[in-house]
């Protein structure tokens, strides 16, 4: 099985890379996905293999049936790719750059969807291998709350899966090496707004106005003091609380009457998740309150922690010893950073793992989210092998 699935992924390999540079050199933002399902579409059509669209917008199921009558019962089994872009101005000379100004896939969405295309073309030429029922999501807007992974959830495309996988490229791993975390691994993202009021006016006249700068700066502070930085264990353990927008749109000697923050709360536990937004909420009316400003809180719930299976991320680690090597296989620690795909991990038993795709001997070395970031394409070989190799054991 090894060496078919090999040949198979030798088989799609130029038609994948070409997936993944046309995709790349036409990014759509979050919701917008439309020419990228239409390719999505027709690339699943040209091999006969079935699917829905329209789901929460731009989404697409397909659906492949093993054949296999060996092994009961059957199972339900999702493999999840997205495919939007980020609104960052490409900043490679690659010769298939972004022909959008200012969209790029600065987070590998490109390589995801022609990877899972790729494993759809071998998984349909293997069916006769497997036994039950492959699930093929390809997700728009990952990276826009509430996230289309919800949305896709509503839309009922988890009603009959038994289990569901994702892999996520990774610069901080090698091209040829992949990592898993069993457990709690990426934590819940909160949008935090705060807006102080008070009344406006000179500043050398401070008996006539409030400070809402400086209650602002307080709150911030006393919030950092609660759920500081500079201990990354401690983060994980507290929970991370960040600002990163202070507007206040005063002047020398001009106070203002309102001034807006916008910051990121993160943890790893609901309990925790609750007792930051509370303390939030308690801190920022007390100094208010002492300032005699005014303060409205707003905190936009974004995406739940994401929780990998612990039974099904170990057999995925020992499925990939086996088909990659052991020294091929990263124990990751966890990550502060959030992702969508936590949706699908609160409904059935789920495995997120990391494809490296990171090469120094190429200049591929720069981190996602970041103009310059790109893969080695070699490494998207290895995640069709991989994400089959998976789905034929577990199913």
């Amino acid at each position: 099985m090894k060496q078919l699935i090999k040949v198979k992924s030798d088989e799609y390999f130029d038609d994948v890379v070409a997936i993944r540079r046309q995709l790349h050199q036409h990014p759509e933002l979050s919701f917008r996905e439309r020419e990228t399902a239409a390719l999505i579409k027709h690339c699943l059509a040209s091999k006969n293999i079935d699917s829905q669209s329209e789901i929460a917008g731009y989404g697409i199921v397909a659906t492949i049936n093993g054949n296999s009558t060996l092994h009961t019962p059957h199972s339900t089994m999702a493999l999840r790719a997205d495919m939007d872009a980020l609104p960052i101005q490409e900043q490679t000379d690659l010769p298939f750059r972004s022909l959008n100004e200012g969209v790029m896939h600065a987070c590998g969405h490109d390589a995801h969807t022609a990877m899972l295309l790729g494993t759809a073309f071998i998984l349909n030429d293997l069916k006769d291998n497997f036994s039950g029922t492959v699930k093929l999501i390809f997700q728009p807007g990952e990276e826009k709350l509430p996230g289309g992974a919800s949305l896709m959830i509503k839309e009922g495309v988890l009603d009959d899966v038994d289990m569901i996988i994702a892999q996520h490229v990774y610069p901080d791993l090698p091209c040829g090496e992949v990592g898993f975390h069993a457990g709690p691994y990426m934590a819940s993202s909160d949008e935090v707004n705060i807006t102080v009021k008070g009344r406006g006016g000179h500043a050398a006249k401070p008996v006539e106005r409030d400070n809402c700068l400086l209650t602002a700066a307080k709150i911030v502070t006393k919030l950092s003091e609660l759920y500081p930085e500079n201990d990354i264990n401690a983060c994980k353990s507290d929970g991370l609380l960040c600002f990163g927008g202070f507007v206040a749109n005063g002047t020398y000697n001009v106070i203002p009457s309102e001034v807006n923050l916008k910051g990121t709360m993160r943890t790893f536990d609901e309990n925790k998740r609750k007792s930051m937004k509370d303390n939030i909420l308690k801190v920022t009316n007390e100094i208010a309150e002492e300032s005699g400003c005014i303060a409205d809180v707003f905190i936009e719930q974004g995406y739940p922690s994401l929780h990998n299976d612990v039974a099904l991320t170990e057999k995925c680690a020992a499925i990939a010893k086996n088909y990659l090597g052991e020294d091929k296989v990263r124990d990751l620690p966890q990550l502060m950073t959030a992702e969508d795909f936590a949706w699908y991990s609160q409904k059935t038993p789920a495995c997120f793992y990391r494809l490296g795709t990171s090469n120094p001997a190429k200049s591929i070395e720069s981190k996602q989210h970041t103009g310059t970031f790109d893969i080695d394409e070699e490494s998207m070989k290895i995640g069709m092998e991989m994400m089959t190799f998976l789905t034929i054991n577990l199913l």
